[in-house]
């Protein structure tokens, strides 16, 4: 299995299947608005920006999980996201990323890429790099900064245009 095999709703409410995404180097990040790391958004922003147009994207699943600081609707979160951070990657519904509600693509990706101390996810804005073959190739801490992920980044971009070739 890899992450082509789930599928998830996006803010909009349609079904977005992450098949869509295959060959893009990839980074998953459980998100929230109203959280010390919500930040990051203006780093993850300017990844998706600087990295876009070589094949890479970001995906955000809000979750309201962590001492609830993502209370809003879908059409909320969207809205604060694009009016304060100018977001322009694709941001999904609002989603469980752990215990026994946790969405499957966050079962995969926890069951693939154990963290330090702990499995499950701790806190919002725990981040997941995919290769360009729907592989778990990294998982990150929340306090990771974005911009301290550009060198896996470019790794990663590098080798799937030298496997491409």
């Amino acid at each position: 299995m890899t992450i082509y095999d789930y599928s998830a709703k996006r803010v909009d409410g349609s079904n977005q299947s992450l098949k869509d995404y295959k060959g893009q180097i990839i980074l998953i990040v459980n998100t929230a608005s109203r959280c010390g790391f919500t930040p990051q958004y203006q780093e993850l922003q300017k990844l998706y920006e600087d990295y876009h147009e070589q094949g890479f994207t970001i995906l955000a699943f809000p979750c309201n999980q962590f001492m609830n600081q993502e209370p809003g609707t879908e059409e909320e979160i969207l809205k604060f996201c694009q009016t304060n951070y100018h977001v322009t990657f694709p941001i999904f519904a609002k989603i469980d990323v752990k215990g026994d509600r946790a969405h499957p693509l966050f079962q995969y990706l926890t069951k693939k890429a154990k963290g330090v101390l702990y499995d499950d996810i701790k806190w919002n804005f725990t981040k997941f790099l995919i290769d360009h073959n729907g592989e778990v190739v990294m998982r990150y801490a929340p306090t990771t900064s974005p911009n301290k992920i550009r060198p896996d980044i470019d790794r990663y971009l590098s080798e799937s245009t030298h496997s491409s070739v």
